[in-house]
């Protein structure tokens, strides 16, 4: 069941690990992103931005038609870090908008395809910051939100050969994190000091865990929360 995999914010980071992991299984690639891709990726870029709600519907339905996406992977997402006395609340709505709402609709416009075909897989990368963290109300909520969309659609989606996962990943040595969490830091340090495995995780450590929730045997796994984190779930959690 090879079909196309869409996935959003596919340019960089995770998003392009996991982009260059579908391609190197011989599937038809789509990337929405603002950025595109680095030259040689091999796939379909297309230039989207996810909080235009109004052409993002339209847009995907318009993929549809060019491509059949039988797996979806919600990677794009924003972090925007402040303590709650000075969060507004236009960010806390750019922030659902981009880490829930855009999501919602991606998977409920590419789910009529998949439900006509009988098969789907739905991955929504989430992050561990979902079970809190200082300084990401915002960001936080949203990700904590996409978990329990996941497990919403999960069921309403059960039985018609769509699953639904999340991937919550742990702190992830890519451009993005390094700009919010500069390596001389102290707070950096104490966070890689944290982690029980001894170091940062690699795009490529969630681009693995997605081939495995993207893949046509994982048929009876859905609802569920994948954390790649290197253990900081069940170790001391000081980041």
């Amino acid at each position: 069941m090879k079909g196309a995999t869409l996935i959003t914010g596919g340019s960089n980071g995770i998003g392009r690990a996991i982009s260059l992991a579908r391609k190197a299984l011989g599937e038809d690639v789509v990337v929405l992103d603002r950025v595109p891709p680095p030259a040689g990726d091999g796939v379909t870029y297309i230039e989207a931005d996810l909080a235009d709600f109004a052409g993002l519907e339209s847009l995907i339905e318009r993929i549809t038609i060019e491509h059949e996406v039988l797996r979806l992977v919600n990677c794009a997402g924003i972090a925007l870090i402040a303590p709650l006395a000075d969060l507004s609340i236009e960010d806390m709505r750019k922030t659902m908008d981009i880490n829930v709402l855009a999501p919602a609709i991606l998977a409920k416009t590419i789910s009529r395809t998949m439900r006509e075909v009988g098969f789907g897989r739905i991955v929504n990368i989430s992050s561990r910051s979902a079970l809190g963290r200082p300084l990401r109300t915002a960001y936080s909520s949203s990700k904590a939100g996409l978990i329990a969309a996941t497990r919403v659609w999960a069921l309403e989606m059960a039985g018609t050969g769509i699953t639904v996962n999340a991937i919550a990943p742990g702190p992830i040595e890519t451009e993005l994190y390094r700009q919010a969490n500069p390596p001389e830091s102290p707070m950096t340090q104490e966070v890689i000091a944290s982690v029980p495995v001894g170091r940062l995780g690699t795009p490529e450590d969630i681009a693995f865990a997605a081939d495995y929730l993207l893949d046509e045997r994982a048929g009876f796994v859905t609802g569920q929360t994948l954390f790649v984190c290197g253990g900081l779930t069940v170790g001391s959690i000081t980041g």
